[in-house]
């Protein structure tokens, strides 16, 4: 059902724009602009600097990894506009800073790969111990995980809950606190709690293997990261694309008119980005919501908190943006989010601004 038909344009898009459009903007601008949420500001540096860092990285590396570091760079620009800063130095003495140290950090990694051995005959391997368990071993390991299991159930519900999350669905502490909709100071709480209490109720062996087990998170910790990362990756595509689509948003009545998003899309993509400006903290009990509307259908894109300076960055994928929305916009609704958007609107746009383009 259609809801509220009002949607403002943005007042003098043109004029916001054609400040970046020239060949005449220097880096330092850019970066400037970019660290104010401009994020259409990292596509000119992406076109000056890319093929440059990408010569760089493969004058001693492979091309592939050349490209990945080239990827890697832009995307600390992009994550890290905030921290440059003209004083200290060039925007482009900055990005080659990044870029060397991108390099150096592989070819170090490399050197300390273990070097493979040739053994045509097999020989080493013959002497090699059998990594697979022997059939005693299976049941001693069948009879530790059901031990793990009962004192799993013995847990206190709460407790149970974000021990199992953060071990078994090998979830961060701040993704825990946000399943379970509790403070993050809570969630540690019944995670360090649980844990001394499974360390107390196992025999010694088991509630080592608990302890290993702890360790392992930072391991799915890292692979999280490497698919944060990947992420990042598809954003700054779309980021760095000509054919994206921005439809900017700007505040409703009685809503400081500083505050602002833009949500950037493209026909086709699994992926868009939705950037925050300005906007002041929910109240308590509240939390901003974003949407995108088809036709008469409003569809959720998630809940978002924005920092201390009233920013944050939404990168949503999936089906749901494939094609673009007629409108987009934030509410404020409760705390637990909303399946409808019911709450005062902050932030409205719907007309479709191709990104400018950049030389």
């Amino acid at each position: 059902m259609m809801r509220r038909g009002h949607y403002p344009r943005w007042a003098g898009r043109g004029e916001a724009l054609t400040a970046l459009s020239g060949r005449d903007v220097s880096d330092e601008d850019l970066m400037q602009q970019l660290a104010a949420g401009r994020q259409e500001a990292l596509g000119p540096l992406y076109s000056r600097y890319a093929s440059r860092i990408f010569s760089l990285a493969a004058q001693s590396l492979d091309r592939a990894t050349a490209e990945e570091i080239t990827q890697e760079v832009f995307l600390a620009v992009w994550r890290k506009a905030g921290t440059f800063a003209p004083d200290r130095g060039t925007f482009q003495g900055w990005l080659f800073q990044i870029a060397h140290y991108r390099i150096l950090n592989e070819l170090r990694r490399r050197s300390r790969r273990p070097q493979l051995e040739e053994d045509p005959d097999g020989l080493r391997l013959e002497q090699s111990p059998d990594p697979m368990p022997g059939p005693d071993e299976v049941v001693a390991s069948e009879a530790q995980r059901l031990e793990v299991r009962e004192a799993l159930e013995a847990l206190p519900h709460a407790q149970r809950q974000a021990v199992e999350l953060a071990f078994l669905e090998g979830l961060t502490h701040e993704q825990v606190s946000t399943t379970l909709r509790v403070p993050l100071g809570t969630t540690k709480t019944r995670i360090r709690s649980g844990l001394q209490k499974l360390r107390a109720g196992l025999a010694p062996a088991v509630a080592a293997l608990v302890l290993v087990a702890a360790g392992l998170v930072a391991a799915v910790g890292i692979h999280n990261e490497g698919a944060a990362r990947a992420r990042d990756a598809r954003a700054l595509a779309l980021l760095t694309s000509s054919e994206t689509v921005a439809i900017r948003l700007r505040a409703a009545p009685g809503v400081s008119p500083e505050t602002h998003a833009v949500y950037r899309g493209q026909t086709g993509a699994t992926i868009a980005v939705l950037t925050l400006e300005r906007f002041q903290p929910a109240p308590a009990g509240e939390t901003y919501q974003a949407w995108i509307r088809h036709g008469e259908t409003w569809t959720s894109l998630g809940t978002v908190r924005p920092d201390a300076g009233g920013a944050a960055r939404l990168i949503v994928e999936g089906s749901q943006v494939t094609p673009l929305p007629d409108a987009v916009e934030i509410t404020r609704e409760p705390a637990r989010g909303s399946p409808s958007p019911h709450g005062p609107v902050v932030v409205s746009g719907q007309e479709h601004t191709p990104n400018a383009q950049y030389r």
